[in-house]
């Protein structure tokens, strides 16, 4: 499937420094796995259930968690980015309210890696934030919270409502502020339905010509056909 609906170099820059990052943790870096205070009590429970010593937990099972955490978190802001690239786009950086936004079709997002990344209780600030800038900066928009990842394969677009847990309420209906999945914002970004998953099957080799350029020892493998299973998994075809 060939990539039309992003600039692969400008792809390739914003994934250069975070694949070089997690090669460096995975690859040559030793972790420490006390750096964020591990919890005695778990690893010896987790350790008593899986019928392993402490030392062999901390090889097989923890030191890898911890190794995978670290990658995850080193992605990132990583489609804040990318959507920045696309054009008519704008990626407004870390630190600001808003991700990003398009002042031509008047849309401004809100994006969270997964469905279950923001607790329930800090939804509502999301909603808040929203609001709040689609009632001064940004009025005639329309705001988006995007769950990249969304839960059980769903594809939605539709109001976002979160609960207050101190009131015990939802935030009212507002048809300017919405709820919507990976891969329909991306489809809304690029025009293209399957958007992501061009990304998603452009990133292996993006990965192997990066590593190739900076170590040449590296040596390309192959993923095996689970890599279009787990992404249709999470996307699956209608």
């Amino acid at each position: 499937m060939k990539m039309t609906a992003f600039d692969r170099d400008k792809i390739k820059n914003i994934f250069k420094k975070r694949i070089l990052k997690a090669y460096q943790v995975r690859v040559i870096d030793d972790i420490d796995i006390y750096k964020n205070t591990l919890d005695p009590f778990s690893a010896v429970l987790d350790a008593k259930l899986l019928n392993k010593d402490i030392q062999s937990w901390i090889d097989d099972i923890e030191t890898p968690r911890q190794t995978q955490k670290s990658i995850q978190n080193i992605l990132g802001e990583v489609h804040q980015e990318i959507i920045g690239t696309v054009n008519g786009w704008t990626d407004l950086g870390t630190g600001m309210i808003i991700d990003v936004e398009n002042s031509s079709k008047k849309i401004i997002g809100e994006i969270k890696n997964k469905h279950n990344t923001t607790k329930g209780n800090h939804k509502k600030s999301i909603y808040d934030d929203l609001e709040s800038a689609l009632n001064n900066t940004y009025k005639d928009y329309t705001g988006y919270c995007v769950e990249i990842l969304p839960k059980n394969g769903q594809t939605y677009n539709k109001l976002f409502t979160p609960p207050d847990n101190v009131t015990k309420k939802n935030r009212p209906e507002n048809k300017k502020i919405r709820l919507i999945d990976g891969k329909s914002f991306y489809e809304m970004v690029t025009g293209e339905e399957n958007a992501l998953e061009q990304l998603y099957n452009e990133f292996p080799s993006l990965i192997d010509e990066i590593l190739s350029e900076e170590y040449e020892n590296y040596s390309p493998n192959s993923l095996g056909k689970m890599k279009d299973y787990i992404f249709e998994k999470v996307f699956p075809k209608e």
